[in-house]
């Protein structure tokens, strides 16, 4: 089952175009408009989720969303690098 078949082919085209605008920019850019959106989504997400699903502090949900949210920023890292490595 490919990707257009589970959200459809509108959100297909948006994802790809997305991805090729960011891939058109520069990797130092890249790496900040994923931390721009990223990092905020992971910490909200953090601070009002986690301590309600894990047991723990607000403060230390948005540590834990941080943590999260940086897992996308390097995997597109890694794929950086094997495409221009």
């Amino acid at each position: 089952m490919g990707l257009r078949q589970i959200f459809g082919t509108q959100f297909t085209r948006f994802g790809m175009s997305a991805i090729r605008w960011l891939e058109s920019k520069p990797f130092g850019q890249q790496i900040v408009i994923l931390a721009a959106i990223l990092d905020p989504l992971g910490a909200v997400g953090g601070y009002f989720l986690l301590p309600e699903l894990l047991g723990v502090e607000p403060i230390m949900g948005l540590v834990y969303g941080l943590v999260a949210s940086s897992i996308p920023l390097s995997l597109w890292v890694m794929r950086y690098q094997q495409k221009h490595g």
